[in-house]
This record gives C-alpha cells, structure tokens and sequence, in this order.
C-alpha cells in the first residue's frame, strides 16, 4: 500500500520502519528528518496516499493536521490514527472522513521497535479488514473493538491498568525495602505468581536500579489519565482507583519528573515515606 505517515516519534518512527519491511511505499512526515522517504509538508505525505496515518503526541498536535489531510488526500484514502486522543475528537473525525479507524496502540517504545503492540480499534468491520496487513506489520494483537472511538475507551482503560500497576509495584518495593527484605529477590517471586504482570517482566529491575530512562513518559502518561478521567464522566461512571493514580502522576509531573518513563511512579511514593533512595 501507498502509505503517509505522519508522525515519526520514538513510536511512529519505528513502526513506519516496519511498515516499510513489510513491502508497504511509506512517506513520512515529520519535524525531524528521517532515514527514509520523507515529505516536506503534510499534503504532500498525503497526496497520493491509499492510508493515511497519523501517530501524534496528542488531541490538538491531531486536530492540527486533521484538516492539511482531508484537504489533500485522496477521497478513497482509508485514515488510521495510531494517536491516543479521547474518544470524542475520534467521533468528530470520523465524522469527517467517511473511511477512519481510531486504533491507539500499547507495548511502549520496545513494543514499537519489536513489531508487537497491541492495538485497540475503533471503526467499521471492512475498514478494519482492510487495514489488517498494516497492523500485522506493526503488531502482534489486533481487535476491532467496536465503532468509532471504541478503540481510544479500550486505550483508557489500558492506561489504568498500566498506571495503577506502576503505583502497586512502586508500593511493593518501597514495602519490601523499608523492612530489609531483598527486594530483587521478592520480585522474582511476584513475577512467577498470581501477580505476575508485563510490568514486573520489563521494569522490575530497571525501578530497583532506580533508572528511569524514558519508554513512555510521564508527561504523556499525565495527558492520558486525563483522558481516563474524561471517558469516566462521558460514560458516567466511577473510577476511584484512577483518580488516586491520575493524582499520583500529577504529582510526579509536579516534582519535575515529566521527561522519565512512568516508572518514576516510585518516586513518588518514595517520597510519600520519607523513604528516597534515588541517586542524583
């Protein structure tokens, strides 16, 4: 397929590469020059495209863009936003473009430069069909979820789990370090058990060396808790745990930590104890 990608960041970068492995014409677009064809503007990304796709920091860096691509592409031109945005702004463009799929993906930038995310799709049955060759190329799990906008409540409640379990496994360790228990060693043991997760497998060992090199940032993860927060209330619903997260992540943005991987959660609750090990 004849592909504009617009946005090549430390997840669209990598997943526009894999595109390209997979036989697929990419033209990208982005601030940055890239190691690949690239375009000078939007529209001429977007030109002569069959997909257009866009993965952005966020609603307003999509919103931006959104009208440079209906302007200039193809009619025909099958949309999919890697972005996570909330579920309304995905309605609204829906609502503009005959042929879009709002599909939000998760794995981090290890499950970017692997090929394995996991994304959640919003949209119709044929888009989605249509569309499957791109996701095979990018990831290992692909569902349709259900209409436009689906795809980003599926994003939200991902970016519970995985913020809520960052402030669980922060609890642990600072628990376990605080009565002298070998916490490497408790690790171990949680991870083969019933509260084995991803989290505990990739990050364990990086959150006790206390290295909070950035996959996914704090700031990021900030903008979706609010998104988390907003989907509650448009679905009318309670999410008490969420909130409690989403005001642990504020606090860490606060303390300056935006710019770490959202494993600095720990810092936070170091700090809640009294009990910082950090190494400045």
């Amino acid at each position: 397929m004849r592909i504009g990608f617009i946005g090549l960041g430390i997840m669209g970068l990598p997943m526009a590469e894999h595109l390209v492995r997979a036989g697929h014409e990419v033209v990208g677009h982005d601030v940055v020059d890239r190691p690949f064809r690239t375009a000078a503007s939007v529209a001429e990304a977007v030109r002569e495209a069959e997909v257009v796709i866009t993965m952005l920091p966020a609603d307003p860096q999509v919103e931006a863009v959104f009208p440079e691509i209906t302007a200039n592409a193809p009619q025909d031109a099958l949309y999919i936003d890697f972005s996570t945005i909330t579920p309304q702004t995905s309605r609204r463009l829906a609502e503009q473009w005959k042929r879009t799929l709002d599909a939000p993906v998760s794995g981090g930038e290890k499950g970017a430069v692997d090929g394995v995310l996991s994304l959640m799709v919003g949209g119709s049955e044929a888009d989605f069909e249509a569309a499957r060759p791109i996701f095979e190329a990018v990831g290992k799990t692909f569902r349709l979820v259900g209409g436009p906008g689906s795809g980003q409540f599926v994003k939200a409640a991902n970016q519970l789990v995985v913020g809520g379990t960052y402030a669980l496994v922060a609890e642990a360790i600072v628990l376990m370090e605080a009565a002298g228990v070998d916490a490497a060693a408790g690790l171990d043991v949680l991870a083969g058990g019933l509260a084995a997760s991803r989290i505990l497998d990739l990050k364990r060992e990086s959150m006790l060396a206390r290295s909070f090199q950035p996959g996914f940032r704090i700031d990021l993860h900030h903008k979706d808790m609010g998104i988390i927060l907003d989907a509650a209330r448009t679905a009318e619903v309670a999410l008490p745990m969420s909130a409690l997260t989403a005001q642990l992540v504020a606090a860490a943005r606060a303390q300056g930590h935006g710019s770490l991987d959202h494993s600095a959660l720990l810092l936070v609750v170091e700090g809640l104890s009294a009990n910082e090990r950090v190494s400045r």
